[in-house]
């Protein structure tokens, strides 16, 4: 793909979460102290997603300590607790607890937005679509990602509601199995976004959430994906690409790969 007719500066690529025990010797050093590993990712990547919040509501200190310890150009985009995709909880004091935990990064002016990642169990009901719109309700001012797991959800009403609702349609790249969401590509806002999960089909219904990201991409894998992401790069003001193939460090060469494809610069060798 030529990547001169396209702005890559709309472009941040990174990893789903960066605090791993198993990347200490594949990424991070083996005398690096975990407090220092969010510095030390910084260094190479401008954007993360933050998935600990999926588990736990974060704290304030904690998001403020993460504000404090990156660049100014860093950015944060935040997956939702898992009470709002998971359980789809409308508690009001979960909402509230959220906004207060979050808020240190957008006070920071680093938080670009909030991931809400349906699992499977999730289908495409009347009911599931109206907690859509609740959840637009209570985060009105900020960037909001919708992701889908259910191939159910691969409609045109369901992009159609996206954009009536300013939320971010999130494409996801996954192994090809009956009833996955499959890689389409849509626009429903101004914000692009992708997750590669990696394609493991043998473990991804039995294994744990370590060996279902077991995947290593390879170029031509990724190289399949050019055409699709020149489309979201040019028709989005900002495009995020996230790895989630976490398992042993398998993000970052990925992350690595990929910018390299796209001819952006790397600040460190493909190889570890």
């Amino acid at each position: 793909m030529e990547t001169s007719d396209i702005d890559l500066s709309k472009l941040k690529i990174g990893t789903s979460g960066y605090y791993f025990p198993d990347w200490v010797g594949s990424f991070y050093p083996p005398r690096l102290a975990k407090r220092d590993y969010l510095t030390f990712y910084a260094n190479e990547f401008d954007v993360v997603e933050v998935n600990a919040s999926y588990y736990r509501i974060p704290s304030p200190k904690m998001m403020e300590r993460m504000a404090a310890v990156t660049p100014s150009h860093f950015r944060f985009v935040v997956k939702a607790h898992q009470s709002f995709t998971h359980q789809m909880s409308r508690n009001p004091k979960n909402v509230q607890d959220f906004f207060v935990g979050i808020d240190p990064l957008k006070q920071a002016g680093k938080l670009d937005g909030l991931l809400f990642q349906f699992p499977f169990s999730v289908k495409n009901t009347k009911p599931n679509r109206d907690h859509l719109r609740f959840i637009r309700d209570q985060f009105p001012n900020h960037n909001l990602w919708f992701e889908f797991r259910h191939n159910s959800w691969n409609q045109p009403s369901v992009f159609e509601l996206l954009r009536s609702l300013g939320v971010g349609y999130c494409v996801v790249d996954e192994p090809a199995l009956p009833g996955l969401m499959p890689p389409v590509v849509h626009q429903t806002s101004t914000q692009g976004y992708v997750r590669f999960h990696g394609r493991n089909k043998e473990t991804w219904w039995d294994g744990d959430a370590h060996t279902r990201y077991n995947w290593e991409y390879s170029s031509s894998e990724l190289e399949t994906w050019m055409e699709s992401l020149k489309e979201l790069i040019q028709g989005t003001q900002s495009t995020y690409l996230f790895f989630n193939n976490c398992y042993m460090g398998r993000a970052v060469k990925g992350a690595r790969l990929l910018k390299k494809l796209l001819g952006l610069q790397t600040t460190l060798e493909l190889g570890f």
